[in-house]
């Protein structure tokens, strides 16, 4: 059965009685373009119950049909009497007869074949991360809510079932034979870590949303009312970006065995991710153009070598066939999916950065260089193939050299409160 609306004005007869009589209708939206109106009388008359429905490319745009009596007076039949429930089922199937569509699905679709549903409209419009998704929604939805019927979700229920993400320790790599995950319990005054979680949380519920939508557009769920009303935690997604000082990459590189180092450079002095660098071959590199071409998330893209990256990418193909990679291990073979993670922990703590870093940080590090430097955000959503700038100055516009602050120093000068001091202030890595 669809999920029925629910509106205290108007779901008991007391509650109806109270309201004001008026000729226009009290409405309650129970699907996009969808409503049932209760029709108040005057003279302590009962009510009656009207259906609209709205579609801009109908003409007329907008449509009403008399349902039935309210049973404010008299008890219902289920047919010219009619409770709020009974009314929403007339209404469904008026509208069923206005679209030609059945007015409930044949069979409730579960939210696991939801997910189904959706992959295939995404792997149809070229998703960027199908991986990562299914891994996130392994994790977090389908276990705890793949079998349930869509048209049987609650709203406390997925309330509940976000803080429950938020809450929960932070996942770790777990190795295959263990017999439990591993994982990490935040402390209570990590603040960070509890923002991190929620941000989390949030991004999961997003994908879940996205899911649901899809099924509900596509009309094999009546309502989207369950997860509508479901809000994100608000100001989490601020996170703080890592990045490595020139002496702390140059630390790493320096700690790393010879075939991670020759990766690590690569991404430290274009910005590329892991999985990029990886599958770079010979044929790839444009010395002429000063650029590569790297197959990733979406289309390839071709970002642009300064003048140590052409020297580096020169010496990496020289006596190569085209089809040869660029940065192959140490026995010639492909870096595997986190082959890198473990060699890169290890170079980490031999070149004293701690805590240790993710291949990740430096394409952060790449874009915090080029920020600091001054470059203009969108060059660096080029250089890092960010469909929106919005991605880009989320992580990297603080960064860059402010005009209103610069101004501002050097407009107030100095009130002379602070002498002279021959202190100097160590840096933080030291």
């Amino acid at each position: 059965m669809p999920r029925k609306a629910r509106d205290e004005r108007l779901d008991t007869r007391t509650a109806r009685l109270r309201l004001k009589p008026r000729r226009e209708p009290y409405w309650r939206n129970i699907q996009e373009g969808r409503a049932i109106g209760y029709r108040r009388l005057a003279g302590g008359k009962g009510g009656t119950w009207i259906a609209r429905h709205y579609d801009p490319k109908a003409d007329p745009p907008r449509r009403y049909e008399a349902l039935g009596t309210a049973d404010d007076l008299l008890g219902t039949d289920g047919a010219g009497t009619l409770t709020f429930s009974q009314a929403q089922d007339q209404a469904r199937e008026w509208f069923a007869s206005l679209t030609g569509a059945p007015s409930k699905p044949a069979e409730p679709i579960t939210v696991r074949a939801a997910w189904e549903h959706y992959r295939k409209d995404y792997d149809a419009r070229g998703g960027k991360a199908p991986a990562e998704m299914e891994r996130a929604l392994n994790a977090h939805v389908l276990p705890k809510l793949g079998d349930r019927r869509v048209i049987d979700l609650t709203t406390a229920e997925l309330k509940s079932w976000h803080h429950a993400i938020a809450a929960a320790p932070i996942r770790l790599r777990t190795s295959k034979k263990a017999k439990a995950p591993n994982v990490r319990v935040i402390a209570k005054d990590d603040k960070d870590g509890h923002r991190a979680r929620r941000s989390t949380a949030n991004n999961i519920l997003t994908r879940l949303k996205a899911i649901l939508n899809l099924v509900h557009r596509d009309k094999l769920v009546p309502s989207d009312e369950a997860w509508r009303v479901v809000k994100p935690f608000q100001k989490v997604s601020a996170a703080r970006v890592r990045y490595l000082t020139d002496d702390e990459a140059t630390r790493l590189a320096n700690a790393c065995p010879d075939d991670l180092r020759a990766l690590v450079t690569a991404a430290l002095l274009t910005g590329c991710r892991y999985q990029e660098m990886a599958r770079l071959r010979c044929e790839d590199v444009d010395l002429q153009n000063g650029t590569i071409m790297v197959r990733g998330k979406g289309e390839p893209r071709h970002p642009i070598l300064t003048a140590e990256a052409q020297q580096f990418f020169a010496q990496r193909i020289a006596g190569h066939h085209r089809s040869d990679l660029v940065l192959p291990r140490r026995d010639g073979a492909a870096w595997g999916k986190s082959a890198q993670f473990r060699p890169l922990r290890e170079a980490c703590k031999a070149a004293k950065i701690e805590p240790a870093i993710g291949f990740h940080i430096l394409r952060h590090t790449h874009a915090s260089r080029l920020a600091m430097k001054g470059v203009p955000m969108q060059i660096i959503a080029h250089q890092l193939g960010h469909a929106d700038i919005r991605i880009t100055a989320k992580h990297y516009a603080h960064l860059a050299p402010s005009h209103v602050a610069d101004t501002i120093r050097a407009a107030f000068g100095s009130l002379g409160l602070v002498p002279d001091s021959n202190v100097t202030a160590l840096r933080h890595d030291q």
